[in-house]
């Protein structure tokens, strides 16, 4: 398949966020293009803002439902190949789900749905349709984040005993909900947001970040949720100790009343011959340190790395790259599965980006951080998926 892939959006409109970084990310390679989309609720925004970004009129639907009929009912060689949802949690199931029961690939923001009853459903939907499911923990995407989990893998470090993850900002420091603004509304809402706040919308990255570098996977957590701005819903600020299933321990922190933040995501993870540290907001420097010898620096770019972090480098060292780029890359990884995907047969695993049992585990260890807060018992093992 030496076309682009034709991609349909949920969600998105032109007062969107993150329907905006997911079309710049799906666009950056030049292998996917924006055919259709149901970008609002609202069928008149929907038409307006898939005309401005240069969609048919007759293919701006006025709800996901009827997107995805009337592409089902065109030729094969002009209906949508996937569907990009990038609505609020509450509306991340529906439309995945009718998706994929119609033969469209999915790739959707996390966290993956509203709860983990609803990921559960969602990930028995993706096992039958044998379709491919991505979802965008955009910071898997860094090519120092993969040189971090190639050294890990490689046993560089030894065996991992010691994770410290944090994601601070300090946009919600305020009650910025009250305002009207978007982003802070919706995600304060529990109708909207599902059972948490900051521990659903950036704690689930940090958890994320930490299995993906460590390759093990959480398995208990003790939590302190707090309400920090009065009259808030959900939490806006979390510190919890965390346990991996190969007896390593850490800390987790996530935090969005942090006055003065703005995406101070990063991790320390330490092993019994040395450790590595990693900040998003510094992203083409890993820091590793040794027992026995200096500190290296690692920089994206250079042919010393791993062929994964070169694989996911667009340019030459000394030249920054960011949040689109680590987008991109999950994007490029889910086209390629796309691409080489065959009808009936289930997609490989060796595919690079989050999957739908990553989704499982993030609304597993939201609901278990949410129990340990309410609970006297404050060790609570997170499900399986």
């Amino acid at each position: 398949m030496k076309r682009k892939l034709r991609m349909g959006m949920v969600g998105g409109g032109l007062d969107a966020f993150i329907g905006a970084i997911h079309r710049k990310a799906a666009y950056l390679d030049g292998s996917i293009e924006l055919v259709c989309g149901a970008f609002s609720s609202n069928p008149e925004k929907s038409k307006a803002a898939g005309e401005a970004l240069g969609v048919h009129p007759n293919r701006c639907y006025g709800s996901f439902a009827e997107m995805i009929r009337k592409e089902k009912n065109l030729p094969g060689d002009m209906r949508m190949d996937f569907v990009s949802i990038v609505t609020p949690n509450h509306v991340h199931l529906a439309p995945a789900r009718l998706a994929l029961q119609n033969g469209f690939h999915v790739i959707m923001d996390k966290p993956m749905t509203l709860n983990l009853r609803e990921a559960r459903t969602l990930q028995q939907v993706v096992k039958k349709s044998n379709l491919v499911f991505a979802l965008t923990h955009t910071y898997t995407g860094y090519p120092m984040v993969k040189e971090a989990r190639e050294l890990v893998a490689a046993g560089k470090l030894g065996a991992i005993r010691k994770v410290y993850v944090e994601y601070t900002q300090g946009w919600l420091s305020t009650p910025l909900e009250r305002t009207g603004q978007k982003q802070a509304s919706w995600r304060t809402d529990p109708k909207r947001s599902g059972p948490a706040g900051a521990v659903g919308d950036i704690g689930t990255h940090a958890a994320n970040l930490a299995e993906y570098i460590t390759g093990s996977r959480l398995t208990a957590v003790c939590a302190q949720l707090n309400k920090t701005v009065k009259g808030r819903k959900l939490d806006d600020d979390a510190a919890m100790l965390i346990l991996f299933d190969n007896q390593a321990s850490g800390v987790l922190t996530a935090t969005q009343i942090a006055a003065g933040e703005e995406n101070k995501l990063a991790i320390r993870v330490y092993g019994e011959l040395g450790g590595l540290e990693w900040h998003q907001e510094e992203p083409n420097t890993l820091v590793v340190k040794w027992l026995d010898r200096p500190r290296e620096i690692y920089r994206t770019g250079f042919d010393y790395l791993s062929a994964s972090a070169r694989a996911n480098t667009r340019t030459p060292s000394g030249h920054p790259e960011g949040y689109i780029e680590a987008f991109a890359n999950i994007y490029s990884s889910f086209s390629k599965a796309v691409r080489e995907h065959k009808p009936g047969k289930r997609p490989a695993t060796t595919y690079d980006f989050p999957s739908v049992e990553d989704g499982v585990r993030g609304m597993a260890f939201i609901e278990a951080a949410v129990k340990s807060s309410r609970s006297g018992q404050k060790w609570i093992t997170i499900p399986k998926p």
